[in-house]
């Protein structure tokens, strides 16, 4: 099947990265969107709501594609951290913890839309400070959700084990992506 260029509303690099080495042409564009949530929302409608909104917030005839990321552990939202402090912290509640790494993915063209959420599991080893803290040194986690990324040292010695979708605990889950567009485009 050949497939429209995309255009994707998100400012992530991972998800890019992701798309194009499936082999989508794709374009970007970061919306410039309020991220707060309605506090009724359930941790697994938090990221559709989201990406929902970064959606909406782009005008074109092209076929628009949005996600959005979070971790949630213990039903506590763990974000983007904003300084060292909060990143090690973040990391230290997930240090021998098991939480949930929920995506919400929107996709539109004209008047036609739909969205889906994938949930994957992730197991963390127990995380001593030093780790950590090498951690947030060499790896930038201030662009991640739960102050990780698991394609890089934490996902190498951080990580035993996920359930799920692998792509989308970097951010984007291509197979199902694959799925609903194909659904999508054949409607």
């Amino acid at each position: 099947m050949e497939y429209p260029p995309i255009l994707l509303a998100s400012g992530s690099p991972r998800r890019r990265f992701l798309l194009k080495d499936a082999g989508f042409e794709v374009q970007f564009i970061t919306p410039n969107i309020d991220e707060r949530y309605p506090d009724s929302l359930s941790s697994n409608e938090i990221p559709l709501y989201l990406a929902k909104k970064k959606n909406l917030a782009v005008t074109s005839e092209k076929l628009i594609v949005s996600a959005d990321t979070i971790v949630c552990l213990e039903n506590e939202i763990l974000n983007k951290p904003s300084d060292d402090n909060e990143a090690f912290e973040m990391l230290s509640k997930l240090s021998g913890k098991t939480h949930s790494v929920f995506t919400g993915v929107y996709i539109r063209q004209s008047e036609k839309h739909v969205g889906f959420v994938e949930e994957s599991k992730v197991f963390f080893k127990k995380l001593n400070s030093d780790f950590i803290k090498a951690y947030i040194e060499k790896c930038n986690p201030y662009d991640k959700a739960g102050a990780y990324g698991i394609q890089d040292m934490m996902g190498y010695f951080g990580i035993y084990r996920i359930e799920g979708c692998y792509y989308n605990v970097m951010g984007f889950p291509l197979s199902k992506f694959y799925d609903k567009l194909n659904d999508f485009l054949q409607v």
